[in-house]
């Protein structure tokens, strides 16, 4: 049996000490046509899992809002009170971020969202809003690496497109355009003094894999960027994955397209109000949203950032305090390219004769629509492209105008 104090470095485990940054094929050069010449960014965020929506943003103007919702429904005041948006809608208020944003109409919500998908597979439902396809079962290719792939091709604009975050591509990214991938390495690090001098040792003997870690650890050394004693204040992780993301975007010849994905969000049981599971689930997000705001500052102006989940869940709370698989939901927009401070729905209302299948919130805006308005305002696409190239078979699917400033 070999001793497990023994280390013999192999070039994968060597390559991996730099952040585990890797890259999908050779990024192309990409120009885009956006409006105003502006040199925007885009971020989209999936919360996988299926966000309780009528948590996150409780509709307390709804006259059946709280009987549906014992023990978790949020109030307008006393302890854990929500933050008020519109008189009728209210934030959950563990995102003092999201409503610091709104305030400076630097975000807004879309109320009563969802994708075409009408089941209630967590898979399936993912499969569609990740895939941008009509129906599960099109996983060849996500929608938003389509929009890289449909960006016209020019001169002169950075060679390094799209980011995808994590050790595996989000399904949203993958596909023939290539993206460049970043993950936070989860094995203790090798420190950098190890990697210089690796890499010092590979410039003799291989100059081709001694490039390729050099771009490693210079990449690496940028997403890192923060005080090391972030991480104490920051155990699951979510805001250090979102500051090295971050920090990539922000270069001046970094990633305009970037997407993570966020787990954890099955709610079932003891999904708790204004505190517990579903609340440091937000506080969580609402890290994520304080880390880009900070450190994509001097882009702010040009940062658009789509947050989006499979579903909902159900309006009614079930035995174990939670909420099922349901359908409409929330999705959220924010960054200095948003023209915010507003709650964008056609609210159907929380009446009996009003849920769908009696026990969801019934969606009236599709999550494509919000996208395609996206896609169209920072990056100049025409409805034919996104519905012919990047959302296939979405024709009677108008892109959302308006959602940029």
């Amino acid at each position: 049996m070999s001793d497990p104090c023994e280390f013999h470095p192999s070039r994968r485990a060597v390559l991996g000490t730099a952040g585990a940054l890797f890259a999908w094929g050779a990024i192309p050069r990409t120009a885009y046509a956006a409006p105003r010449a502006r040199d925007a960014r885009l971020v989209v965020v999936v919360l996988r899992g299926a966000l309780d929506g009528l948590s996150a943003v409780a509709p307390l103007g709804d006259p059946a809002y709280a009987d549906l919702r014992p023990g978790i429904a949020l109030t307008r005041d006393g302890t854990g009170a929500a933050l008020p948006l519109d008189g009728f809608f209210a934030l959950h208020p563990a995102l003092p971020t999201f409503a610091r944003l709104y305030a400076a109409r630097q975000a807004l919500v879309v109320h009563a969202a969802a994708t075409g998908y009408r089941e209630r597979s967590h898979f399936d439902g993912q499969d569609v809003l990740e895939s941008g396809q009509p129906g599960p079962g099109h996983t060849a290719s996500g929608w938003l690496n389509r929009l890289v792939a449909a960006l016209p091709a020019g001169e002169g604009i950075p060679p390094r497109t799209a980011l995808g975050v994590g050790v595996v591509p989000p399904l949203i990214l993958r596909g023939p355009a290539p993206v460049l991938g970043w993950a936070p390495p989860r094995l203790p690090r090798a420190s950098d003094e190890f990697g210089r001098r690796v890499l010092g040792l590979y410039e003799a003997r291989d100059p081709m894999l001694a490039a390729a870690l050099a771009h490693g650890l210079d990449v690496d050394a940028l997403a890192k960027g923060g005080p090391k004693e972030a991480v104490a204040k920051d155990p699951g992780g979510l805001r250090g994955l979102a500051e090295g993301a971050a920090r990539l975007i922000a270069a001046d010849d970094g990633p305009r397209i970037a997407a993570l994905a966020l787990d954890g969000w099955d709610t079932h049981a003891n999904e708790g109000g204004a505190t517990g599971r579903l609340a440091g689930l937000l506080g969580g997000l609402d890290g994520v949203f304080a880390a880009f705001a900070e450190i994509l500052a001097p882009r702010w102006p040009d940062t658009a950032i789509l947050v989006v989940t499979e579903f909902g869940r159900t309006a009614r709370v079930n035995g174990t305090t939670g909420t099922d698989h349901g359908t409409g939901t929330v999705a959220f927009l924010l960054g200095g390219a948003i023209r915010g401070g507003r709650v964008l729905a056609d609210w159907p209302g929380l009446g009996p004769a009003q849920l769908r299948d009696g026990r969801d919130l019934a969606p009236t805006t599709d999550v494509r629509a919000i996208a395609k308005g996206l896609a169209a305002d920072l990056f100049g696409l025409s409805p034919a492209v996104l519905a012919g190239r990047v959302f296939p078979g979405s024709e009677g699917v108008r892109p959302v105008g308006g959602l940029v400033a």
